[in-house]
């Protein structure tokens, strides 16, 4: 079973709303304050106004098959299934089709074992130890038959999917020419939680190993992480401060890349694609390009399909 985050099942407040309350009120997502504070502040100050903006952003990316993210990681499932020659589901830990619902067409397909392959690069606590969670949750006894067979770890220096990634850079630039600067963008991480330094780490790995196919020097590529929610402190720097210090320095191009991200969704399409390049040239930049995530592409399906058959071989 792949796993990714999930998304609502529509563009519209309401969709999105009953999406923002499942997330948020995962404790490993959200950790901190106690969970009846934290859910006053989620009903009373966030889902009243949150979801008709971020509905308006869906808007601006949905597609006639529905979701990107959706659409996306089915086709990675089908061709991940192809690839590996073994029943192949897709799971979303929030919205649908929700993890239980993708283990029981596992069990109806004839499986007895499962494992679970967070489409996670780097690893942290609310992404893949959310998932594995509700894995463990959904085959406790008396659920469902199937055994948790493997739980496929991070592949953050995976060295197929390192070339993947720099292959799609590669391919932006034969078509565009080289840019000034790669900004290698990662979803944000508050820094108060136990698992950020490692998954800092994990990030700047990924980083640093692509910038080496690439043969870029540090001033050639910057890491930076996106995404960030509330005013608490998280991992820096901030995507979009990093872009507005590029544009203020007249850079005349510059190319992101989101390597954290298996499949292409809001936080790629609307937030990279669409404002980080709004503020980009808005500060004096030039050219400014996303480079898509590796969704279904061959080398990337190819890079996915190893990461399995190696954790199989190592049990």
């Amino acid at each position: 079973m792949i796993v990714n985050l999930g998304t609502p099942g529509a563009a519209t407040a309401g969709a999105v709303r009953g999406f923002l309350r499942e997330f948020l009120m995962d404790p490993r997502v959200v950790q901190g304050p106690p969970r009846w504070v934290w859910r006053l502040i989620l009903e009373t100050a966030i889902l009243p106004r949150r979801p008709a903006r971020v509905a308006k952003m869906y808007e601006r990316i949905w597609t006639d098959e529905g979701s990107p993210l959706l659409a996306i990681s089915r086709r990675q499932a089908r061709a991940l299934e192809a690839k590996v020659n073994i029943p192949v589901e897709l799971g979303m830990r929030y919205g649908e089709p929700s993890i239980a619902r993708a283990l029981e067409a596992l069990e109806a397909r004839g499986c007895e074992s499962v494992a679970v392959f967070p489409l996670f690069p780097q690893s942290s606590e609310a992404t893949t130890g959310s998932v594995l969670e509700a894995v463990k949750r959904a085959i406790a006894p008396g659920k469902l038959k199937l055994e948790l067979l493997a739980e496929i770890p991070q592949y953050f220096d995976d060295e197929l999917y390192i070339q993947a990634l720099a292959n799609s850079v590669r391919e932006k630039w034969d078509a565009r020419g080289r840019a000034d600067v790669l900004a290698v963008s990662f979803h944000g991480l508050p820094k108060r939680y136990a698992d950020a330094a490692n998954y800092e780490k994990q990030c700047r790995e990924t980083a640093r190993l692509v910038a080496g196919r690439l043969g870029l020097n540090e001033s050639e590529y910057r890491v930076c992480f996106q995404s960030r929610f509330g005013r608490g402190e998280w991992l820096g720097p901030y995507t979009f401060d990093v872009l507005r210090e590029l544009g203020r320095s007249h850079a005349k191009r510059v190319d992101v890349i989101a390597s954290g991200f298996a499949a292409d969704c809001l936080e790629t399409l609307h937030e990279l694609a669409i404002e980080g390049r709004e503020l980009f040239r808005s500060q004096g930049g030039g050219e400014y390009d996303y480079i898509e995530a590796l969704n279904d592409r061959p080398d990337h399906i190819a890079a996915l399909a190893g990461v399995v058959k190696r954790a199989g071989n190592e049990r």
